[in-house]
């Protein structure tokens, strides 16, 4: 029904060309249309780049300690929560580390109190004079070896309890599978890798920048992603501080907001850079009408008169449409196209006296 209305729009025009004019408004009349007045606007001028999606967190996890691997919990392609067991170790070994570990501090811990013990008491005959100089430093030597026989049975301990816990691997973070390098039954030892995985949490893009603008990127330090018709902000802009030989561009790195969705690493974007700013005709978007070959506004003069005008587009920012060529600041568009255009209509439908 539009592309209809615009062609009688255009017809209009047209016969208006060869003579014809349109009646002007009735006195006082006024039009329903809303309007916005075009206006000139300062706006970013900007460098379009190719850049690559990558993520913030990716790596390959790797064995802490020996033993066979006895189950993978998770596979290529798996989400994996925080901390979760991704792949479990046979665990015989380290149990056994770790109940001697539990006996020799249970020893300690024993030998200790008795050396505690025996100390207080040669102390207290020392200070009566019952027993020498000499066996009090005895009892003071025994119950600093038993204390430090403790403090070692602990870190035994615990060092038990870290073995115990190298067999189930965990994820260090969310994300998802990318490789599984081992197979159940495997014999692995510290250092083997066992699984690799990303989080698309936290994003980010590699551009190279050109030498002739890197001055004004690290000036302004503003960018932008562009996937399809959507426009992403980037949330820092880092410049490597040397040159890429023999290309002689510098390496940007820019931080995408979190959990952005439908991105992913290796995804091939369009990067906007900044590089400064410019006066522009603006326009909003929903006030351009476009149908095969025309893309105009609807105009409304001082007297009520509607015009559709053909217009040259330039960039888009936000909303908004730069305009090249068909209106000027100060001129008065209609929001509403279809309406406008229905409004056309009729008045080239009355008679001309």
């Amino acid at each position: 029904m539009l592309a209809k209305l615009v062609c009688v729009a255009l017809s209009g025009v047209m016969l208006a060309g060869c003579g014809r004019a349109r009646p002007p408004a009735a006195p006082g009349a006024r039009s329903a249309l809303t309007t916005v007045v075009v206006q000139s606007e300062r706006v970013p001028i900007e460098r379009r780049l190719d850049g690559v999606i990558e993520a913030v967190n990716q790596g390959t996890v790797a064995a802490q300690t020996s033993g066979r691997v006895a189950a993978i919990l998770y596979d290529v392609n798996d989400f994996v929560p925080a901390g979760a067991v991704i792949i479990r170790l046979r665990s015989t070994e380290q149990h056994a580390g770790l109940a001697a570990a539990q006996a020799t501090l249970a020893e300690a811990t024993a030998r200790e109190a008795e050396a505690q013990s025996r100390f207080h008491r040669i102390a207290d005959m020392y200070q009566r004079g019952v027993v020498p100089k000499a066996t009090l430093d005895e009892a003071t030597a025994n119950r600093d070896t038993a204390v430090a026989h403790l403090n070692a049975a602990r870190a035994g301990l615990e060092n038990a309890q870290a073995g115990v816990g190298y067999t189930e691997i965990r994820a260090p973070y969310a994300g998802v599978v990318t490789k599984r390098l081992v197979q159940v039954g495997e014999t692995v030892s510290p250092g083997t890798p066992l699984m690799s995985g990303l989080s698309l949490q936290f994003l980010r893009v590699t551009v190279d920048v050109p030498q002739s603008i890197v001055a004004q990127v690290r000036r302004i330090r503003q960018a932008a992603v562009y996937i399809v018709e959507r426009r992403i902000e980037a949330t820092k802009v880092t410049i490597f501080p040397e040159a890429s030989s023999p290309s002689s561009t510098f390496r940007a790195r820019l931080e995408l907001p979190e959990n952005a969705t439908d991105l992913y690493p290796g995804m091939f974007v369009k990067v906007d850079f900044v590089t400064g700013e410019v006066e522009r005709v603006m326009v909003p978007a929903r006030a351009v009408v476009e149908r095969s070959e025309v893309t105009a506004v609807y105009t409304l003069s001082a007297d009520g008169r509607i015009t559709m005008r053909q217009v040259r587009l330039g960039d888009r920012f936000g909303d908004r449409l730069e305009i090249l060529s068909g209106v000027v600041a100060g001129d008065r568009v209609a929001l509403d196209p279809l309406a406008a255009a229905k409004d056309l209509e009729r008045t080239m439908s009355r008679p001309v006296s």
